[in-house]
């Protein structure tokens, strides 16, 4: 097996150390070529640096920014693994385009698992020729919305008047009739400017969850969800919806993960 040669991108020198030393515990041929510790000393790194390395472990929350930033900067012809501490679930589109993710404090298993991904990927490429470098613009537009800012309320049209609500305290978004509500903790529904699609792009994908078409949930307004139909879920809340809220068989497991994230 030949040299596996690894950047760590990590701003916590005890985390960086942790890593690398679970990366040789779990691979004998890995060396790391480099650590890095912020945007800056990466992008001079790998512009200096365009082939001494095979693959990259990069924390997506650095010191003096996000690593989505060293992507903009600097030219990374090889996979990344991003370690992260949120466990957003969020982070599995990394994984459709052949991107993996670690979480922290870091598990051997995970590790192991990431650098088998590794091994995989590679050998698929020297049989078929694929492409090596699985960095894209859809890769940074994905980071971009995982560390963007959301937003704290929204300004609502009501009897003549100029409300603004926040955003925390809306416990679901219902559509009808081509219409959006935000219904409020305390049972307020209130018509919103903005398409469902809309609404999702703006409110905090840690906080609120498109159940289907027609309703995005607050965590915190779910008080239970039970089992339906076809492996489907029933989700209550409070305030009460107007109808039944049903998560699909395809998206309970997303809806797990968010709800354990």
């Amino acid at each position: 097996m030949n040299e596996l040669r690894i950047v760590i991108v990590e701003d916590e020198p005890a985390t960086a150390r942790n890593l690398s030393h679970l990366l040789r515990t779990a691979d004998n041929f890995i060396r790391i070529s480099a650590n890095l510790s912020s945007v800056d000393e990466s992008v001079r790194w790998f512009a200096a640096n365009p082939h001494n390395y095979d693959l990259v472990f990069m924390d997506i929350r650095l010191s003096d920014g996000v690593s989505f930033d060293i992507f903009k900067n600097a030219e990374i012809l090889r996979p990344v693994i991003f370690v992260t501490a949120y466990n957003d679930y969020a982070l599995q589109a990394f994984r459709n385009n052949g991107i993996d993710y670690v979480l922290k404090p870091f598990d051997e298993e995970d590790i192991s698992r990431a650098l088998q991904k590794y091994r995989s990927l590679t050998a698929l490429r020297d049989h078929d020729g694929v492409n090596a470098k699985l960095v894209t613009s859809q890769l940074i537009d994905q980071l971009t919305q995982l560390t963007r800012s959301y937003k704290k309320s929204f300004l609502i049209h009501f009897r003549e008047k100029l409300i603004p609500v926040e955003v925390s305290k809306i416990g679901w978004f219902y559509t009808a009739n081509e219409v959006a509500y935000a219904c409020t903790m305390d049972g307020k529904q209130l018509a919103v400017e903005f398409t469902m699609e809309q609404i999702e792009q703006q409110v905090d994908p840690q906080l609120f969850f498109r159940a289907n078409r027609q309703f995005i949930i607050n965590r915190t307004a779910i008080l239970e969800a039970n089992f339906y139909f076809n492996g489907r879920l029933s989700v209550k809340v409070k305030p009460e919806a107007p109808e039944r809220i049903l998560i699909s068989k395809a998206r309970v497991p997303l809806f797990k993960a968010w709800m354990n994230s």
